[in-house]
């Protein structure tokens, strides 16, 4: 399952807050902040969605993210390889370096990463 672009910049605060009341999402949010119900739906829809859960403390709720940002991220990635790139890494690969405005030290330092990588293997 996946989240729409508004609950995942909600996810983004929950990551970075690693666990948060609704105060503090509130918070997270640049000028002009979000609606409270506004919020309080996106959580709903994320708590159903399996993203999110939360402990109960009186009346307030204090919410924390179930599934982890790298996770979520890596999925992504690779469902973005499979559908735009036949499922190919080398075809991602060679796209990536030849149509970013990568430097030649960022580009090293990609090499130096997968050359690391082929050793741990």
């Amino acid at each position: 399952m996946e989240l729409s672009k508004t609950e995942e910049q909600l996810m983004q605060y929950l990551w970075k807050l690693e666990k948060a009341f609704m105060k503090e999402l509130l918070d997270a949010y640049p000028e002009p902040r979000p609606a409270t119900t506004t919020v309080a739906t996106l959580l709903k829809r994320m708590i159903g969605k399996g993203f999110v859960d939360y402990k109960t403390y009186g009346k307030s709720r204090e919410y924390y993210p179930l599934v982890k940002k790298e996770d979520y991220f890596s999925k992504h990635v690779n469902g973005l390889i499979k559908t735009f790139f036949n499922d190919s890494a080398s075809q991602f690969a060679s796209f990536f370096t030849r149509k970013t405005d990568l430097t030649k030290e960022e580009l090293q330092e990609l090499k130096s990463i997968i050359d690391q990588e082929i050793k741990s293997k």
